[in-house]
């Protein structure tokens, strides 16, 4: 794959996977709080949301595709991570009140209250400033000497003295 079609995946996987990735995290502890709260029993459906969204998160943050995408998606979620901190120093609301459904605004405040995102969005930004992200995955150049390989002890002579000595003499 040439360096400009990784790069155009990376943009478009930087910019489709996190909000897929928040969507999912924001809903499965949305669920499994709502129904750990009322019923006291794990709730498979947000376990398995939670679950989802970490394979993706972490496709995000190892994958060879390019490091856009995870520089893209760490920058969405450092920002979204630090908006309770903001809100907290200048003391108005950043963000409207039910700007999202009831079960995914309890998750989303409950991990960006507790500094789950701004850890992704941090974690997602250092795996992007790796130099060997950067590098394309081609073929590099082989170093091949002048002199060409050197001779094997394990010549193929077959003289009958020395069919069971392991080396070849001379």
């Amino acid at each position: 794959m040439s360096n400009g079609a990784r790069h155009v995946l990376g943009v478009v996987a930087g910019l489709l996977l996190p909000p897929i990735i928040a969507a999912s995290l924001w809903y499965g502890i949305g669920e499994y709080l709502l129904r750990f709260q009322s019923a006291f029993q794990p709730s498979w459906l947000g376990l398995s949301a939670i679950v989802a969204s970490g394979i993706a998160f972490a496709f995000l943050a190892g994958s060879r595709l390019s490091p856009i995408a995870s520089l893209l998606g760490g920058l969405a979620f450092t920002a979204l991570g630090v908006i309770p901190t903001v809100e907290v120093q200048v003391g108005v609301r950043v963000l409207p009140d039910h700007w999202l459904p009831n079960i995914m605004e309890q998750g989303f405040r409950t991990v960006a209250d507790s500094g789950v995102l701004l850890f992704l969005g941090v974690a997602l930004v250092v795996v992007s400033l790796f130099p060997s992200r950067w590098r394309s995955s081609g073929k590099q150049a082989v170093y091949e000497p002048e002199y060409g390989p050197a001779p094997s002890p394990y010549a193929s002579y077959s003289g009958p003295e020395d069919a069971t000595r392991p080396m070849h003499r001379e």
